[in-house]
């Protein structure tokens, strides 16, 4: 038998969802801002990209709250503070994140869900969980090209574009400048890194 929805775990955790992510997309975009500063401008790209994911996931766990149109749900909880000037700490932290809410948050949400008999809240926040894992990956590999000094060389050849015009070439290093638009090395990430990068056959 099903909880009654207006007494469930389910609606705060619900709402506590919809608060993590909506905090999880404004970090990301101040954490971007510190990249495009140090002139990092694919992490930039990255946490942007990310934070409107983010989003995205804020939305689906609002949507379930129809129910409660024109009212207040209280949910306490705990939320992280990321302030470092160090864009790998950032990137360090935000993966950090992404992998409390894929390993504890998300799974014990979904656990709560499905035994109260929200199977649909449940299914979403499992897939959700999926997709911050992989967030926690993207942002710990760029973390680690940062650390390793290899955020623009590479150990052999490989492809590189251009994030303003789209330019691609096959280097061991990104260019200096790019040499159709003329923006700097910052611009430049891995092809196979980029989420709409086609490997040739």
């Amino acid at each position: 038998m099903s909880t009654d929805f207006q007494t469930s775990e389910t609606k705060t955790n619900l709402m506590r969802a919809f608060a993590g992510e909506s905090q999880a997309r404004n970090r990301y975009d101040f954490a971007a801002k510190a990249a495009g500063e140090q002139k990092l401008y694919v992490v930039e790209a990255a946490f942007r990209f990310t934070a409107k994911q983010e989003q995205a996931h804020a939305k689906v766990f609002y949507d379930h709250l129809k129910a409660f149109d024109g009212t207040d749900i209280a949910a306490d909880g705990g939320y992280p503070v990321n302030l470092t000037a160090s864009v790998a700490g950032l990137l360090r932290y935000a993966a950090e994140n992404e992998r409390k809410e894929h390993d504890e948050v998300y799974a014990a949400f979904a656990e709560t869900a499905q035994r109260e008999g929200f199977l649909k809240v449940a299914a979403d926040f499992r897939n959700i969980a999926a997709i911050e894992q992989l967030h926690g990956e993207r942002f710990t590999k760029f973390a680690e090209l940062i650390e390793s000094g290899k955020l623009f060389i590479a150990d052999a050849e490989c492809a590189w574009m251009c994030l303003n015009c789209g330019h691609v070439q096959t280097t061991k290093a990104a260019p200096e400048l790019c040499p159709v638009c003329g923006h700097d090395r910052g611009f430049f990430i891995r092809l196979a890194m980029t989420p709409w990068g086609v490997e040739k056959g």
